[in-house]
This record gives structure tokens, sequence and C-alpha cells, in this order.
């Protein structure tokens, strides 16, 4: 008998995996798809030599990630590589805010008004940043927070809606930027603890950066199977999990799934029929025949790109796609550019470019037209430089990965107290009705992102019940 079995091989279940492996319990991977990755995987979507990531592209949280930064992926072929900047705004008169390293490069890009505004809002956490990250991402307390000063501090700060964090701001250059920090988690900005979202990011770019894996985000999922391998524990790819009985004997089982699906499986009837998942996405993948013809410089060498006029635009676009059931004439959109900084992405000279925008949950039209022509506004003649693209709608997204219920890639809506306290009201948000059954996934604290921490957390929870039992 094993003592745990991990159903879903996307980089929490497999972080889940690892972590079990390493304190000595046999461990099994099974995987419906004939690849691990979930999120995190690379393809070649549109032509022969270009490199696609169907979902995660750029990992703050990933490179910051306290359970990534614990494990000697960098062995097992994971190296992130940095833009010049991780992150820039343009605005439709060809200049742009800035997420830098530097966090005086940042606040300059604001504006004399705002630079100091915003100097004073990071500056006290960055320090304290590796802490902090470590409490905030173990939320709700998996242990005793380390630094429980601090913590309350950025809860005081971040706890708020980000559109009260965002009247400190005078001009509408950083206001727009943070509007855009918030968006990445489709939530509304004016919804609870979304201040928080919006300076985690930024927080994270000062301290570590927003890179990209060299080669794709398959990366990461294969250095987390390959120190698995090494750690004894074995992945089973092509293996549908229907039932708790069409899996082997074990102590525990773990599973990186959404909570309806996990329901079905176990057999759980409506104990997660309150969950709420959020809005849609619409992805395109682009093959292009050069860089990305941005009019704001900064954006020509930034990793990320975010696309919204203002923070009001961004705003309407969020509401028309999580509260209006529309899509939005002028989607706020979140670029990636991996081959800014990886040439190995595309043929010499080519480019891939990763870009979406929200919508509706289950969404059945085509957005590529509106995309595109948001495009236009900041970087003129982009469709001339397209060679091909891959489309993928909310159906297409939940076709491929289960979890994305509804075409949403949060695993979830960040919305009210689900932000921190989800799947359920729970003292226990990794156990289940069952006693030998948890959930690992982005459903589960600290929620979306390629960072572990669910599996992380919920490892956690499954080796003290198996150490009970010996």
């Amino acid at each position: 008998m094993l003592d745990a079995v991990v159903v879903g091989a996307g980089p929490n279940g497999l972080t889940a995996a690892v972590e079990l492996a390493r304190r000595g319990f046999s461990v099994a991977v099974f995987e419906a798809r004939g690849t691990v990755g979930g999120g995190a995987r690379t393809e070649e979507l549109t032509l022969p030599g270009f490199r696609h990531d169907p979902c995660s592209a750029a990992h703050p949280l990933g490179i910051n990630s306290p359970a990534f930064r614990a494990l000697p992926l960098e062995r097992y072929g994971l190296e992130w590589l940095h833009a010049e900047l991780p992150m820039a705004h343009p605005f439709t008169d060809g200049t742009a805010a800035v997420l830098s390293r530097s966090v005086a490069e940042t606040a300059a890009s604001f504006g004399p008004r705002d630079a100091g505004t915003y100097r004073r809002l990071v500056e006290p956490f960055l320090p304290k940043w590796d802490t902090l990250a470590r409490d905030f991402m173990s939320l709700p307390a998996t242990a005793l927070p380390r630094d429980p000063v601090t913590l309350a501090r950025f809860g005081l700060v971040g706890l708020p809606p980000s559109t009260w964090l965002m009247r400190r701001f005078r001009d509408e250059r950083a206001k727009t930027l943070f509007a855009g920090l918030v968006a990445h988690v489709m939530a509304p900005l004016s919804g609870f603890a979304t201040g928080a979202i919006g300076l985690v990011f930024a927080l994270a770019a000062h301290a570590r950066g927003w890179p990209v894996a060299r080669g794709g985000s398959q990366s990461i999922s294969d250095a987390l199977a390959a120190y698995l391998d090494d750690l004894g524990g074995s992945v089973h790819t092509d293996y549908e999990v229907k039932r708790l009985d069409d899996l082997p004997p074990a102590r525990a089982y773990v599973f990186d799934t959404s909570p309806t699906a996990l329901a079905r499986i176990a057999g759980f009837g409506t104990y997660y029929e309150g969950y709420r998942y959020g809005p849609g996405v619409f992805k395109v993948d682009y093959a292009l025949d050069g860089p990305v013809p941005w009019t704001a410089k900064e954006a020509r060498g930034a990793g990320t790109v975010q696309i919204g006029a203002d923070s009001a635009e961004i705003g309407t676009a969020l509401r028309a796609a999580s509260r209006e059931g529309r899509a939005p004439d002028r989607p706020f959109m979140i670029t990636v550019q991996p081959s800014v900084v990886d040439p190995s992405r595309a043929p010499a000279g080519k480019h891939v470019f990763w870009v979406y925008g929200h919508v509706p949950s289950g969404w059945t039209g085509d957005l590529t037209d509106a995309m595109e022509r948001q495009l236009e506004r900041f970087a003129p003649g982009f469709r001339d430089r397209v060679l091909a693209r891959a489309t993928a709608g909310p159906p297409e997204l939940a076709a491929r990965n289960a979890n994305y219920v509804g075409g949403d890639i949060g695993s979830g809506a960040v919305t009210g107290l689900q932000t921190l306290l989800r799947p359920k009201l729970s003292l226990s948000p990794y156990g289940t009705p069952h006693p030998a059954v948890f959930i690992c996934s982005s459903a589960t604290p600290p929620g979306p992102g390629v960072h572990g921490m669910s599996g992380h957390n919920a490892a956690k929870a499954v080796w003290r019940r198996l150490r009970q039992q010996t």
C-alpha cells in the first residue's frame, strides 16, 4: 500500500508529491493528460519551432515561492530568465509606467506627485519580504506566523479594497498600473483584500522580478517531476480518475483538482456547492515575424505588458466580465513576450507572444478582433506582424484543463471571503469530509498562480495525518 496518491500533475500536485517524498513517504501521481504540467505547460500551438505556454507564462510568484525556493529545482533544468523590466504599462500617448526591480525607477515612472507615495507604500515591507511572503502564502495558518507584526501591518494596508489604496495616488499613471496588478487574479477592483493582491505583485517584482522559465513553463513542471523521480516517487500519465476506486490503495489521497471534480470523484455530493467560480478568459497565442511594435519604448524590453488605457477602462472591463455577463468592448489584457529574453522559444528573428482578456464564465464568442484592436492602440502595426494565431475561449480552456471550470484559470472566484477562505469556511482548508482525502489545487489557499504553495501547505496536513497513524 502506498502512503499517498496524488491526482493531478499540475505544479501544486507535483509539489505536494515532492514534499511527501522528501519526508520518506511512498508517493504516486496520476495525471489524465499525456504529460505533466497542468497550468504550466509548453506546446507548439501555432507553427513549428514556436513554443507557447497555453496558460502560465511569467512567474512572479514562482521565483518568490517559499516552496520552490526550498527545492533544488535548478539541478533539474529550471532556469529563470529576466527581461530588462518585469512589467510595463503603456499609455496611448506613447509613455509608460513601469514595475522595475528598482523601487526608485518604478516610483519615477509615476511622476513627481506619486513617487513618494509609492516609496512609502512598499519600502517598509521589502526588507522583510521573504518572511512576509512565507506568512502570507501560508494563510490561513498552517503554522504560526514568523513575523505577526509585519503581517498585521500588511493586512491593514491590503485587506481593504484596492480602490481604497489607489486613492493614495493623485495621478492616473500609478492608479492604472495598480489596477492592472489586481486584475491579474480577475478580481473586481472594489473586492475584499484586493489591495493585498496588487501589493504582493509589486513587492515580488522588487524582490526578485517577474521572470519566465527558460524553454517555457513546462520546465517548472518537468523539474518537479524529475526531482520526484529521484526521490522514488512515480508519475502515471494518460490515467483519468473518475472515482476513488480507480486508484490504488493508499493511506491518503491528495487531489490537485477543482472542488467540483473532487466532489464527483469522491462522492461528496453537495459539499462544495457554495464554491463559486470566477469569470473566464479568452487566450490568444501568436507567432510573430518580429517583436511587438510598442509605441512606448519601455514596453519593448518588458517581460509582461499590461494593456488598459486607464483605471476606469480596466474597472469597466472587469465589471463586464464578472458582473454584467458580457465581453468587454475594450478588454483589459495581460501580455507576455517570452522571446524577448529566451530566443529558444521561436525561430531566429521571430517571436512568440502570449495574451489574454477577461470574458464571462463559459462565454462562447470570439474576442480576437476586440483584443487586436486594443493592441493596435498601443502597438500600431501589430496585426502586420502576425504569422499565425491559436485562440482558446472558456470551452477550449476547460477542455484542456478540467480545473478551469467555465474558463476560470484561477480555479475559483477571488471575491469576498473566498479570497482567503477557500474552498470552504473551515479550519482545515485542505481537508475534506473523508479523513484520508485532501485537496491541494489553486482552489485552496493561497490561491491562483504557479507557486506550489497550495500543494506545500496541503502536504503538511497530509504528513501530520500519516504520522499520527504510525
